[in-house]
């Protein structure tokens, strides 16, 4: 989905601030990952380095592939 935001931390009219961003345990506690945020039936996700860029937002369907594609193996070659 994608799209631009302004000062606020609005995105396409979904408001961004307030939102719990939660990161993978498998992180090592450093800032090298992937954030994800909950927003109603959307979910965000950013690059934990870059928390004031504007994150890219999916809905639940999109994330279920992509999850489940990884589950399968089908990003492995990228590790």
């Amino acid at each position: 989905m994608g799209g631009e935001s302004d000062q606020l931390g609005v995105l396409r009219g979904i408001r961004l601030s307030g939102v719990t961003w939660e990161k993978s345990p498998f992180s090592g506690g450093n800032d090298n990952c992937v954030e994800f945020a909950v927003i109603g039936e959307l979910i965000a996700m950013r690059d934990s380095k870059r928390p004031e860029q504007t994150p890219l937002v999916y809905t639940r369907s999109e994330i279920a592939a992509l999850l489940a594609g990884a589950k399968a193996g089908a990003f492995d070659h990228l590790a």
